[in-house]
């Protein structure tokens, strides 16, 4: 039996107008998992150049206090 994998498209690639800014960062925000990480490319679906400028988007919101370094977890 042979699986099907659905393709993930960039959403960036596919809607021009969408556009990755360090101070949006309720949008950064979804590519960020509980603990705080930013959640790999392969599972967001994005290209290269955008996980690139993503990456990049996310370390300066953290920078300048926008966005946290890490969630506090209480078990």
């Amino acid at each position: 039996m042979a699986f099907i994998n659905k393709r993930k498209i960039c959403k960036f690639c596919e809607n021009r107008d969408l556009k990755i800014d360090y101070k949006d960062y309720n949008s950064l925000k979804k590519f960020l998992n509980s603990q705080g990480k930013i959640i790999p490319k392969r599972v967001t679906g994005l290209c290269t150049k955008h996980q690139r400028h993503l990456v990049t988007a996310v370390k300066r919101a953290r920078n300048i206090a926008l966005l946290p370094y890490s969630y506090n977890i209480e078990n």
